[in-house]
């Protein structure tokens, strides 16, 4: 990116941080080592990259483009992807980088310096973010390409019908076939086991229950609104 800025304390030190920034972001990308966490709270499905038709992952927060069911304010309180807390920084050459005209920074967020000029909690939290996505996309990739190699990726069918007579269909989204990951043999399964591959299969399927719960927050909203 052309517009991209080394991140240095003299021309940064006032920067500072919108951390809720999550109320637009209806599907965030993930890493393999957020699934047991971000599984508890939120679906986790499969998607394909636009423009290279790649699958990866990413947690469901809502149900519509532009729409976060769990941060109607915009802070999401639960577990939060890396992706999310590096909105607006990036690694260029091994150092960080900021994009400045993204609108996560504002002039009343979080300080990512302190009066000493030393990184806030905000700033360490976005260095490890990235460390967490830079090691784990290489690793998601890999987890990813086994599960297409076997076949156990297929669409899902999402239809919710809504008590003010609207329906959503979700499309464009994909899910860990379970009867094609009992079909295994015994040995591919094992390989898959010993790769941790087959814990993340598992916990990805049963995370698709939360769309229940999310097609309840949104009816509760629609009379709400009412």
């Amino acid at each position: 990116m052309s517009d991209l800025q080394l991140l240095d304390l003299r021309d940064h030190r006032d920067l500072r941080l919108d951390l809720a920034n999550a109320g637009t972001r209806h599907f965030v990308q993930i890493v393999s080592d957020e699934v047991p966490v971000a599984a508890l709270e939120y679906p986790i499905l499969f998607a394909k990259n636009p423009e290279t038709g790649a699958f990866y992952a990413g947690a469901v927060f809502g149900l519509e483009a532009g729409t976060n069911l769990f941060a109607p304010d915009g802070l999401l309180t639960g577990y939060r992807p890396a992706d999310l807390v590096r909105q607006g920084f990036f690694l260029n050459d091994g150092r960080i980088a900021i994009a400045p005209g993204d609108p996560v920074f504002v002039p009343d967020g979080k300080p990512i310096f302190d009066e000493q000029g030393e990184p806030t909690q905000a700033l360490r939290e976005v260095q490890h973010a990235m460390h967490v996505l830079q090691r784990g996309l290489p690793e998601t990739d890999g987890m990813i390409a086994r599960y297409v190699e076997h076949r156990l990726i297929e669409p899902i069918d999402i239809t919710l019908d809504f008590d003010d007579g609207s329906r959503l269909q979700l499309e464009g989204l994909y899910s860990i076939s379970l009867d094609a990951l009992h079909a295994l043999p015994d040995e591919v399964a094992t390989a898959l086991f010993r790769n941790g591959d087959l814990q993340i299969a598992y916990l990805q399927a049963a995370s698709v229950h939360h769309i229940r719960r999310m097609a309840s927050i949104r009816n509760e909203r629609l009379f709400e609104a009412a």
